[in-house]
């Protein structure tokens, strides 16, 4: 594990976080990101944090960066201008998708449109098999004159996706040389290389998404490295992946799809940290910051990972309504739900909020920059939440009566009722919001509630979380330090990690040990030559799995496979482990049945996160309050007076009962009354039910 100062930032669609571990602590810097220059925030925040610790920039041994970028320029459809080149008859595949409707009885459903236009999509001769072997060659000199005219128009880059090429890529490679010769200055992204799997849609789906952001990722993560170059910061820069792992910049620029999670995986590695250290089994990770909310689950230490999701949905947030993407993903719900979600009075005089967000630019009406709708963090100004002198530590200076004309205006106005009622409002329907969400993923995950603890982070989600708590009967909510830049620091705990896929159809009939074992070493050797960029020296831990399924089934399940030489005698093995699998997903197997293996997994990772021991500064174990402030109870409907504690004045042991608001540089934590509050040996808040509370 690599020694010394270590950088970790992660940009937001508000707030940029700047975390630096140093000397067995952490330093935390949260500013307003800054939308069409990401990079000037990150290099301002690195230069801040430097000087007022005196870190100097060369002895900084490692940085580490997530970022939504490439998530809002495929939400917001702001990506580069993008060709595909296909097999010929099949360029309108990425249109009909897959041929069903994802919402039956809606007769006005509107499809995602693709992120290439239709005009924009070509196709030439060639022909690859199922099983590899060429039908057709393919015709070299109809792609020449397919690249001289794309060379006329104003194309950044193109996406390459032949049918079949999982299997055999050879047509998509040579296509890639001669697309590269033509139009040096373009960006290719040959499919096999960036999902070779089965399932042609969601193949060219991920290879045009990872298209069309490609030049923008590599363009911005170039200016970043020579700004960190120029400030002096020479150390490595790595990413964080979707899957939680970090990977090289390298690497990055190639697949910056991979990168489209990667600031909410970095709090899915830190929840995960602190369900281990707090010994909790079963977790509910809550990440709200200023423009989504993020939640995942989290059982027996370990998030689950998926090896899909979509981006972008359009319609009421319903699976099949946005674009699928196939990398290796944290399973999560992310939902427009955050500090800087607008808040409205629909037509029926209801309050909706979100999933718009105000963002850092105008940002809430009360940061005073020409915002002028009603947000949640304005509702929550408006209820005696938000300390305006402090907020953001003191970067950002809230100003209250703006606050209240928006949701006044906004929310009060229409439903004719007084502004901390519909302050309330707002913060209760956003609140309700969320617990549906997760709610909703849990049953989806096959998953439910009862016995979760609710791990809190992000600058919003202390504020909300005693409430979310109290609407999906969860008792304890922890808290962790430096909450309010939660992703930043579990980019530090993270491993460097690479995982791979290839599909291989095998009928366990017919099972050859030699290609798995060939698949295998094929798949070991290209994930290592992407960590050992990272780390060159650490033992690396290699973790097997096989997507397998009954013959005449549609859909595959996981199976953990061990790492291994495979003999003769494992076909059997793998049907056993199969059905293993099989009976704890369904609580049945279907004999008489054979199985068979369409796609292998092998991902490759550091044996040790790069966790790091944080001391706790010394405070006051009686928990002693330093002000106290009015407060909005939306239960009664009253005011009260709420003892404010500073964090950074609580030594373990402290307890605290609510009402009472613990506040620190990056968030706010709300004990609300149902709930009191202690700070464990580790500093780290863990909310309990009090005596006598209830779940609403």
């Amino acid at each position: 594990m690599i020694k010394g100062p270590r950088l970790a930032v992660d940009i937001g669609g508000t707030f940029t976080d700047v975390v630096l571990e140093y000397g067995g602590r952490h330093d935390r810097l949260k500013l307003l990101t800054t939308p069409e220059a990401p990079e000037a925030a990150v290099l301002a925040g690195v230069a801040d944090i430097l000087q007022r610790t005196g870190v100097k920039a060369g002895d900084v041994t490692l940085a580490i960066h997530g970022t939504t970028l490439a998530t809002n320029a495929l939400i917001e459809r702001k990506g580069a201008r993008t060709a595909l080149v296909t097999t010929d008859g099949f360029r309108d595949s990425i249109e009909m998708a897959y041929e069903h409707r994802f919402e039956q009885y809606d007769l006005y459903m509107q499809r995602p449109p693709p992120l290439i236009e239709r005009n924009w999509r070509f196709s030439v001769p060639e022909r690859i098999a199922a099983d590899g072997s060429v039908l057709m060659d393919l015709d070299e000199a109809a792609l020449r004159a397919l690249a001289a005219e794309l060379a006329k128009t104003e194309v950044a880059a193109i996406a390459v996706c032949f049918l079949h090429s999982y299997v055999n890529g050879d047509h998509e490679q040579r296509a890639g040389e001669i697309l590269a010769a033509v139009l040096p200055g373009v960006s290719i992204t040959l499919s096999a290389e960036v999902c070779p799997e089965i399932r042609e849609y969601d193949r060219m789906s991920t290879a045009c998404a990872n298209a069309y952001v490609q030049p923008m990722m590599a363009g911005y993560l170039k200016q970043l490295e020579d700004g960190l170059q120029t400030a002096g910061v020479g150390c490595p820069l790595l990413l964080m992946m979707s899957s939680g792992g970090v990977t090289t910049v390298e690497t990055a620029v190639r697949l910056p799809i991979r990168l489209v999670e990667s600031g909410p995986a970095g709090g899915a590695i830190l929840a995960r940290d602190i369900a281990r250290e707090n010994d909790l089994a079963k977790v509910l990770s809550f990440d709200m910051g200023g423009t989504t909310a993020k939640i995942t689950l989290i059982d027996d230490f370990a998030p689950h990972i998926a090896r899909s999701f979509e981006v972008a949905r359009m319609y009421r947030f319903q699976k099949g309504s946005g674009l699928p993407l196939r990398i290796p993903v944290i399973d999560m719900v992310e939902i427009g739900a955050g500090g800087g979600s607008i808040a409205d009075v629909d037509a029926m005089q209801r309050i909706r909020v979100g999933p718009e967000s105000a963002g850092a630019v105008p940002g809430p009406a009360c940061y005073g920059n020409g915002g002028l709708g009603a947000t949640v963090t304005d509702a929550d100004m408006v209820l005696g939440r938000i300390d305006p002198a402090h907020f953001a530590g003191g970067q950002v200076a809230l100003q209250p009566d703006r606050a209240m004309v928006a949701v006044g205006e906004n929310i009060g106005g229409p439903l004719d009722t007084p502004t901390n009622i519909a302050a309330a409002g707002v913060s209760e329907i956003v609140d309700e919001h969320m617990a549906n969400a997760a709610r909703v993923h849990a049953i989806e995950s096959g998953k439910n509630m009862i016995g979760r603890a609710l791990v809190a982070f992000g600058g919003a989600a202390p504020l909300h979380a005693a409430r979310l708590a109290d609407k999906l009967g969860i008792d304890t909510v922890v808290v962790p330090q430096g909450a309010g830049v939660g992703s930043a620091i579990g980019f530090l705990r993270a491993q460097i990690s690479y995982e791979v896929v290839r599909t291989r159809y095998m009928d366990l009939r017919d099972y050859a040990p030699g290609v798995v074992n060939d698949i295998y070493r094929r798949m070991r050797v290209e994930a290592e030559a992407v960590v050992r960029l990272g780390a060159p020296d650490e033992a690396l831990v290699e973790t097997r799995g096989a997507f397998m399924r009954y013959r005449g089934q549609g859909h595959e399940i996981f199976v953990a496979l061990p790492e291994k030489t495979y003999g003769p005698e494992d076909g059997r093995a793998l049907a056993d482990w199969f059905e293993r699998a099989y009976q704890a997903l369904f609580s049945r197997t279907i004999p008489n049945l054979g199985v068979e293996v369409l796609t292998w997994t092998l991902s490759l990772a550091t044996n040790r996160s790069g966790e790091a021991e944080v001391r706790q500064d010394h405070g006051k174990p009686r928990g002693e309050r330093s002000a106290q402030r009015r407060l909005f109870d939306p239960a009664s409907g009253e005011w009260t007076m709420a003892d404010v504690y500073s964090r950074s004045q609580l030594a373990p042991g402290a307890r605290i009962q609510g009402p009472a608001i613990i506040v620190e540089d990056e968030t706010t934590t709300l004990v609300t009354n149902g709930f009191d509050a202690a700070i464990n040996a580790l500093g780290q808040i863990v909310m309990s039910r009090a005596n006598g509370g209830s779940a609403a």
